[in-house]
């Protein structure tokens, strides 16, 4: 029997899953594993390399069945990766002079940049509402303690 890659998208998901999950696994080994009522500093990261396999698995498996629709790999956007990267890179620049709220919202509004169907009232929508989750869950509720910047 011939393995046959129908859904070519899919099955390369699968084998990066794999390979996430072998990493976290083999970086686990350097920790504690622990046991599940007492879990060492490695417990999670295992755990997590483990599903993260399996998962890959199912997706390859699946990637490859008969009844599996064909897909092809498509020519990688690399305008878009190139502004999501830009757009990392200059959050991670603007947090510390800027504060973590404005370089969420920059990150956010530069970000959407890439998509094919850019609206910036939609940008501005999202970053405002990405501004107030992160207040809320990280400094209101976790209590986390970020840089003010200029306009904290």
């Amino acid at each position: 029997m011939r393995l046959t890659i129908r859904n070519q998208p899919d099955f390369w998901a699968g084998v990066l899953f794999i390979c996430a999950g072998l990493a976290f696994g083999l970086g686990a080994q350097r920790y504690p594993i622990g046991q599940a009522s007492r879990m060492g500093a490695g417990y999670f990261p295992a755990l997590l390399g483990l599903c993260l396999v399996l998962l890959g698995l199912a997706l390859a498996w699946q990637a490859c069945r008969p009844t599996a629709q064909r897909a092809s790999v498509r020519r990688p956007d690399w305008r878009a990766a190139g502004i999501v990267l830009g757009a990392v890179c200059l959050f991670a620049a603007a947090l510390p002079i800027l504060g973590v709220l404005s370089s969420v919202f920059i990150l956010v509004f530069i970000g959407s940049m890439a998509g094919h169907d850019f609206d910036w009232r939609v940008a501005v929508l999202v970053g405002v509402g990405m501004m107030a989750f992160v207040w809320l869950v990280f400094i209101q509720g976790l209590g986390l303690v970020f840089p003010a910047g200029l306009l904290g």
